[in-house]
């Protein structure tokens, strides 16, 4: 891996916080994600099943984590299995983790090849009364595609139909929606690759220029940073394509008068930061631009002292729906009698402002974690208010990640630059 290696007490931790979770007499495994097929004998590059990386830290396919808290033998009690090097791995791909190797990283004693998986896991089923099985149940999520957890499940219920079974993603939902100070810090990295990336493309960034270009210089810099790259298909999207939400083809040349939104964030050792910045090509805000732009501002300082803890995410979109109508209104985007005479389920101010204003972040961009969980001090969430105004040609969002604390949230992308004129100051140093 590119990432520095990670001290194994955070794995060691989060696996005990795991098991505290489950019932007596339970087994809990988890599987790597597939490598993925492209064409030919073509594949995609690996990117691991982020419930078995926060509970081992491997970062290798073909990887089962076996956990079963209160076996009778302790050998037995944290297991894991790892792909073997055979002569034309090493030939071919190079040599997998050795057995010492997945221990340091892991700080699981017991390590085993992954032939060895079916017998042990028989030997150990006998043993146990409940076996918690792991899927993707991320709110949003929308698998077309057998997984290896998928195909796990059918397996194992086949086997041993007469075992009682527990599903894993709701305790991992709310151990990982909460960040250990190891976690804070691995993110607190890919957010400083992030702040680089924007400074480099500020000085890159005029007239003339394509949206690949200023995603290819973003890249570079990911990359010579240590990072694995993009935590999410970044958006570059200038003029009137700033306002399709997930727009990623990124292949138009930059005019002159338009605005630009970047969304983007590096992966750090599995761990995202989430950055949007709008600035104006040419360097320079015009008054329509700068008028939009503080609005979106004002609603982010705004949204930020609600991240604090007590609400939820509801709760706290609920609150932020004045100030949105307000900005709406301020703006002439809106009219009141827009709002008063509003349908109940079609908000006025959703017409400029669609999407919600946070979400969690951490292994994954939109980490797990329910709208209904109580804000803690540990937890990270985005913070991205935005209006988008096709008939202007013009979407304007901002994006900054924000950590729980026990009184005020800390912004942790703070050092990037956000204001107006820090932005055009930067651009025309």
């Amino acid at each position: 891996m590119r990432y520095l290696p990670i001290n194994a007490e955070l794995f060691i931790q989060n696996r005990k916080k795991f098991a505290e979770k489950l019932k007596p007499g339970a087994l809990a495994v988890f599987n790597s994600n597939d490598v993925m097929p492209t064409n030919g004998d073509g594949v995609m590059r690996f990117r691991q099943n982020s419930d078995l990386f926060y509970l081992c830290g491997i970062d290798q396919e073909d990887t089962i984590l076996l956990l079963f808290p209160e076996a009778k033998s302790a050998s037995h009690r944290e297991i894991l299995f790892i792909k073997e090097t055979n002569e034309r791995i090493k030939i071919w791909e190079g040599e997998k983790l050795s057995k010492d190797q997945a221990r340091t990283i892991s700080g699981i004693e017991k390590i085993c090849w992954l032939s060895e998986f079916e017998s042990i896991f028989k030997m150990l089923a006998v043993e146990a009364e409940y076996i918690y099985l792991n899927t993707n149940e991320h709110q949003r999520a929308d698998t077309v595609v057998q997984t290896r957890d998928a195909r796990f499940i059918e397996w194992c219920k086949s086997k041993y139909p007469l075992h009682k079974y527990e599903r894993s993603a709701p305790v991992l939902q709310e151990l990982r929606a909460v960040k250990s100070e190891e976690e804070i810090k691995l993110m607190r990295k890919a957010i400083e690759i992030t702040g680089k990336a924007f400074e480099r493309v500020l000085k890159f960034i005029k007239p003339g220029v394509y949206e690949f270009e200023i995603e290819a210089e973003i890249t570079h810099e990911f990359i010579r940073n240590r990072s694995e790259g993009h935590a999410y298909a970044p958006i570059i999207a200038s003029g009137a394509r700033a306002c399709i939400l997930h727009y990623t083809e990124n292949n138009q040349m930059c005019s002159e008068a338009d605005m630009l939104l970047m969304d983007f964030g590096a992966l750090y050792a599995n761990y995202a930061a989430d950055l949007t910045r709008c600035v104006p090509v040419n360097g320079h805000f015009n008054k329509r631009q700068r008028e939009v732009y503080l609005a979106v501002l004002h609603i982010m300082d705004e949204a930020k002292k609600l991240l604090t803890p007590g609400r939820n995410l509801e709760q706290y979109h609920e609150q932020m729906v004045p100030v949105v109508q307000d900005a709406l209104l301020s703006l002439g985007l809106l009219k009141k009698q827009d709002i008063e005479n509003e349908p109940k389920d079609k908000p006025a101010y959703k017409k400029y402002f669609m999407h919600g204003l946070s979400h969690f972040l951490g292994l994954d961009v939109h980490d797990v974690g329910s709208k209904y969980f109580t804000f803690k001090k540990g937890m990270v969430f985005t913070c991205e208010p935005g209006i988008y105004i096709p008939e202007e040609n013009m979407g304007i969002r901002l994006e900054n990640n924000f950590l729980i604390t026990d009184s005020i949230p800390e912004d942790l992308t703070a050092h990037i630059p956000l204001h107006p004129d820090d932005i055009e100051h930067k651009m025309n140093a």
